[in-house]
């Protein structure tokens, strides 16, 4: 498979990041396992998650994902060699000075990830949300200790507005730390308001990797929600409703008309879309079934003409 360069961080990685949000929460081990197992034979290498996932579920506190991807990678001696892992910090863990982005919770907080991940150095560590009260040079500062200690290989930020990111890399540059080199943004066909324009703009112009998150809009641009009675149909439903309106059912129509084009999938052709949409390295997508993964190597087969992009783009427009 293709590869492409995740901005300036050195390394490669395929056109599909796996999400790692649904391990321990709609999936267990072994069915995790198992996608995760397709999804590296299919040719993928990159797996996003976070300390914080899967905390929401019944009976979690945070740590299930990384723990269960790190139970895969000691099942699968060699795979670490074959698989970049993403994790994050600084999401509200559930007890008191266990969130934020201080250098104190960052240096406890990755070794708390590394071993639950049962790994020596995560490739890409990234900041969950922006932390108001913490200044950036103390948290890229803590970053750069990371980087030096071999904990971690490149940084990134996820959340974060153009003037924030435009924030922290004057940061970077003026105080000689290291620089977020990827951005992990909200952003798929129907949410495009807050990645298109000025981010969209800087992450190009400084050459920042970008991997979307909501990628799928919760499952919406699969195409199989399409009324209300049709959100019972997923754990995700009660938060899908919000696209059921005159442009989410535009969005849906024109994945249609390109998904029948081309013998396709609307989830195939949205993923195909983030894929081909300049200033995007990749988007992130989960998968709870074999099937799902399948899928997800279409979409990075699939090459849209100039006519789908510009009938979604119209349909997608806010």
């Amino acid at each position: 498979m293709k590869t492409r360069s995740l901005g300036q961080t050195g390394f490669e990685i395929a056109p599909v990041v796996f999400g790692g949000n649904v391990f321990g929460w709609t999936i267990d081990e072994k069915a995790s396992f198992d996608v995760l197992d397709a999804f590296v034979d299919h040719g993928f290498d990159a797996i996003d998650t976070a300390d914080v996932y899967s905390a929401w579920a019944p009976g979690n506190r945070g740590g299930e994902s990384e723990t269960i991807i790190g139970n895969w990678l000691k099942a699968r001696p060699g795979m670490r060699d074959k698989v970049k892992i993403f994790t994050k910090v600084g999401s509200d863990m559930g007890v008191p000075g266990h969130k934020g982005l201080s250098e104190s919770w960052i240096l406890q907080a990755v070794d708390a990830s590394l071993a639950r991940l049962g790994i020596e150095r995560i490739d890409l560590y990234f900041s969950h949300w922006p932390d108001l009260h913490t200044p950036y040079a103390e948290t890229l500062g803590a970053y750069d200790k990371l980087l030096k200690a071999g904990k971690i290989r490149a940084i990134g930020a996820s959340n974060l507005d153009a003037t924030q990111l435009d924030e922290a890399l004057h940061v970077a540059r003026a105080r000689n730390l290291p620089a977020y080199q990827v951005l992990q943004p909200e952003y798929n066909l129907y949410d495009r308001n807050s990645f298109d324009g000025a981010l969209r703009d800087l992450c190009i112009r400084e050459g920042l990797g970008v991997v979307t998150y909501y990628s799928l809009a919760s499952g919406f641009l699969s195409g199989k929600y399409r009324s209300k009675d049709d959100l019972g149909q997923s754990t995700r439903g009660e938060g899908i409703g919000k696209y059921l309106d005159v442009r989410g059912m535009r969005v849906l129509a024109a994945l249609d008309a390109v998904a029948a084009r081309h013998d396709a999938s609307d989830a195939e052709v949205a993923l195909a879309w983030l894929i081909a949409r300049a200033g995007v390295t990749a988007p992130i997508a989960s998968a709870t079934r074999r099937s799902h993964v399948e899928s997800f190597a279409k979409a990075a087969a699939l090459v849209l003409e100039e006519r789908d992009i510009v009938e979604l783009d119209q349909a997608s427009a806010p």
